[in-house]
């Protein structure tokens, strides 16, 4: 346990996290759409409603949680925490207040703390999804929770 960091790999395979606030939902399944071919050769997963969204108006299986507002933000950031999603593709609202907006920042205070990429508008979802680390794995560091924890608890 003597390494600050810890390497990480995101497969070939990728677990793909689908969210949208409602101002945004037609504009994230319109991507899919535009995207379909290489999405449905990942694993894909998303809140509530924008999951059954997207799966009904594209044909994309895709792994619903609940709504972001009832728990669905917090569910994908746990499985961030499990190595079970591999990156994020939000597309947010930012003109718009929301009300489970401290989910939303624990959600990507997470994906940061994981080093995970996210993606919180088209643009950025384009380069992620058309970068050549799509077809390969891709290795990456995070910080060794393991050894910082037991450092912690010997110091309080």
């Amino acid at each position: 346990m003597s390494e600050d960091f810890i390497t990480m790999t995101i497969g070939k395979q990728k677990n793909i996290a689908l969210i949208a606030h409602d101002n945004k939902k037609a504009d994230l399944i319109d991507w899919c759409e535009q995207n379909k071919e290489i999405l449905k050769q990942h694993f894909l997963c998303g809140t509530g409603t924008t999951a059954r969204m997207i799966t009904d108006q594209t044909g994309l299986p895709v792994r619903g949680y609940n709504s972001g507002p009832l728990g669905g933000d917090q569910q994908i950031g746990a499985k961030i925490v499990e190595g079970r999603v591999d990156f994020v593709i939000f597309f947010s609202d930012p003109l718009t207040a929301q009300p489970h907006d401290p989910d939303v920042k624990a959600l990507l205070r997470i994906a940061q703390v994981y080093d995970i990429p996210i993606a919180n508008n088209r643009a950025s979802a384009d380069f992620m999804i058309h970068s050549t680390y799509m077809n390969t794995e891709y290795e990456h560091e995070i910080i060794n929770f393991k050894k910082n924890i037991k450092e912690r608890s010997e110091t309080l």
